[in-house]
């Protein structure tokens, strides 16, 4: 089975990010990396993330074939943790098609997954 990687906040899980870690699973063993609550502050503000760091990791491990949950706090960290795993397949949102991918140099192979429009936690959250 092929080792697959996908890495975000997933803060306030939604149809996008279900549908993501869906392609990914049927690509084989799903690893996730998540970031950690300070760096999700240092990018998006005090008010996030809205769940905690524990609360994501639960959330996520509640979904079928989800393998692993990792934690990392900074572009080291998720480039060391990426170097560890060296996956076979990297899936990532094609938004970052034309721009660097930290830590890709560490897998076989990069796999686009196109953004659903209209579903954004930032969105979501922005609209209550």
């Amino acid at each position: 089975m092929k080792k697959v990687w996908i890495n975000g906040c997933f803060d306030v899980l939604h149809y996008g990010h279900f549908k993501l870690i869906d392609y990914a699973k049927s690509l084989g063993d799903l690893v996730i990396g998540i970031d950690s609550d300070e760096r999700i502050r240092q990018m998006k503000g005090d008010n996030r993330p809205f769940h905690t760091e524990g609360q994501r990791v639960f959330n996520l491990m509640q979904i079928r074939d989800v393998d692993k949950i990792v934690v990392f706090d900074s572009d080291d960290s998720l480039r060391n943790h990426l170097k560890t795993y060296q996956p076979d397949i990297f899936v990532i949102g094609d938004e970052y098609m034309y721009k660097p991918i930290i830590g890709g140099e560490y897998a076989k192979e990069i796999k686009f997954f196109g953004k659903l429009d209209g579903f954004s936690t930032t969105k979501l959250l922005d609209d209550e």
